[in-house]
């Protein structure tokens, strides 16, 4: 049964195409992450490519609506892949999305599992078990922190599977985000990767081809990289970084 589940599927991704919100299912609308402006009766996202990229400011809800598709893939929503269940960081992450999960609904074609939930936030955690273990390729809390992220990256995301990406960049230079695209590349030419991703940086959001989202209160919507705030920011910075940083600390 098990090598059933993990036998590789002969379809490109995406492989989730769709997930909705059936408010019949939602107990309370006050309640966190009901009360969330975006979670409308009518919400829905669709996955029409093999990458989706979704940027916002914090406190819009990216993290918990990632969260929530990755207990939908059948992932912990602490991070982690199938199976696999976060220990240090367990108590101390506000997770919600397997709240969130209760109230969605999928469409698969077909349903993939296998793959990886990867949040900054839990990563040392994730990494200290599989160096426990003794996965032949990991030994990542030797390495730097970014390059530890992206040796975990590089062994984790090879295979067949749903790739969620919480705030990759959190410690990767503006070189290893860089490396970072390319791995992006070398699993959309697979043709057997979906990548989910939400991101604040400008860099990744660029990437050729990919679906772009903004999630704001109002709700998603397709936008382009020069429209996200995240970039009119660092454009402005990168004018005039002493103007800029000056004119940030005087307001």
């Amino acid at each position: 049964m098990a090598s059933r589940r993990n036998r590789t599927i002969d379809l490109p991704a995406p492989y989730l195409r769709r997930i909705w919100l059936e408010p019949a299912r939602i107990a309370d609308r006050a309640a966190y992450p009901f009360c969330l402006p975006f979670l409308l009766d009518d919400f829905e996202l669709s996955f029409d490519r093999p990458i989706t990229i979704i940027a916002g400011e914090n406190g819009t809800g990216k993290s918990t609506l990632l969260e929530g598709i990755a207990v939908l893939a059948g992932y912990d929503e602490a991070g982690g892949g199938k199976g696999y269940r976060a220990v240090d960081h367990s108590d101390a992450l506000e997770t919600m999305g397997g709240q969130l999960s209760e109230a969605l609904r999928a469409s698969w074609l077909p349903k993939v599992t296998n793959g990886w939930f990867f949040r900054a936030e839990s990563f040392f955690s994730i990494a200290r078990y599989l160096d426990a273990v003794g996965s032949p390729t990991a030994n990542f809390l030797s390495h730097s922190h970014g390059e530890g992220f992206m040796r975990f990256f590089e062994e984790r995301c090879q295979r067949q599977g749903i790739f969620i990406f919480d705030e990759p960049e959190s410690a990767l230079s503006p070189a290893r985000q860089m490396e970072f695209l390319k791995l992006m590349r070398r699993m959309e030419e697979s043709a057997i990767c979906q990548v989910i991703m939400a991101t604040h940086s400008p860099m990744l959001m660029a990437y050729p081809g990919a679906r772009l989202l903004r999630l704001s209160k109002y709700g998603l919507e397709p936008v382009t990289v020069k429209d996200t705030d995240h970039y009119k920011v660092m454009r402005e910075f990168c004018e005039d970084p002493a103007g800029f940083v000056e004119a940030v600390m005087a307001e």
